[in-house]
């Protein structure tokens, strides 16, 4: 295990952004995309980075734009540090394994979330209304059951601090068109599923994910990160009982530490213990051999 890196300091580099997880940098024609081993829960980035949580969500995404490429173009240039241009060679040993350099394209302003079962914040909106993102869902339903067919709940993509807002499908036309709305929705629905079949096969279930597509012109690219335990709801096939909450692969086991010590979810975050790090490193690794037996960090 190598020391955690929080924060990239690349001189030679145009800084564009640092994310939640990821710094961006400018490279004239393309991005760098570095994942960092921040993480963050209920939007707040905490103080004590998770070691070798960059290397982890960098390989899982790779193997999935690679698995989605027949369903649609991605980012990716390339995820091999000896790769990219000249001007990332001073900095090719921080960056190998946990990073990408992508294609520039048009972020939409729409995070395209799937769900597949019933869990977080759709579980509260079903107690209260029967319905998730104004589509209606059948009554009886427990906790974490498998809906009877996935379901497109679109947000918005908020700044970082703030909460991405649950949109119904008619405000995301309004955002970005008729056309372009129904096409993320298919997509979106496709890539879910069948990265639910394969996951399922490999012993985990996908609860939910969210996606995030961009424009290069006229053509629709898929961005960012896939099925990833940062982007999505992991859990373990072998112990799914619905009715209740799930045991995970993701940050889900983060989130029920800060729960349990009363953390009012504003900044500045609590420190995490050192037993919480290392086990929420191990849920993030565990996830990854499941899902690509040929990839370590």
């Amino acid at each position: 295990m190598q020391q955690a890196l929080f924060e990239t300091h690349f001189p030679d580099l145009k800084l564009l952004k640092r994310g939640k997880v990821r710094d961006l940098y400018d490279l004239g024609d393309s991005l760098l995309m570095v994942a960092t081993d921040r993480i963050s829960a209920f939007d707040v980035i905490m103080p004590n980075p998770i070691p070798d949580k960059g290397k982890i969500l960098t390989r899982i995404s790779r193997f999935w734009f690679e698995k989605m490429a027949s369903l649609i173009a991605n980012h990716v240039i390339s995820g091999d540090a000896a790769d990219y241009p000249e001007m990332c060679k001073p900095y090719e040993k921080i960056l190998q394994g946990r990073s990408m350099q992508v294609k520039k394209a048009e972020p939409l302003p729409v995070e395209c979330v799937v769900r597949g079962y019933l869990s977080g914040s759709a579980w509260a909106s079903y107690q209260e209304s029967r319905s998730i993102c104004d589509i209606r869902l059948p009554g009886g339903l427990k906790e974490s059951d498998k809906l009877p067919e996935p379901i497109f709940t679109p947000s918005t993509k908020a700044e970082m601090g703030a909460h991405d807002m649950n949109i119904g499908f008619s405000e995301t036309v309004a955002l970005i068109g008729q056309a372009l709305a129904e096409k993320i929705k298919r997509l979106s629905l496709s890539i879910y599923q069948r990265g639910a079949a394969l996951a399922e096969n490999r012993g985990i279930i996908i609860a939910d994910t969210k996606f995030e597509f961009g424009l290069i012109g006229d053509e629709l690219i898929l961005i960012d990160e896939v099925l990833t335990p940062d982007s999505s709801r992991f859990w373990p096939q072998e112990s799914y009982v619905p009715g209740k909450p799930q045991d995970s692969f993701d940050k889900q086991y983060l989130r029920d530490y800060l729960t349990s010590i009363n953390w009012d979810k504003k900044p500045p975050a609590p420190c995490l213990p050192e037993e919480v790090i290392l086990n929420t490193r191990r849920k993030y690794l565990e996830a990854l051999h499941l899902i690509d037996d040929q990839n370590d960090v």
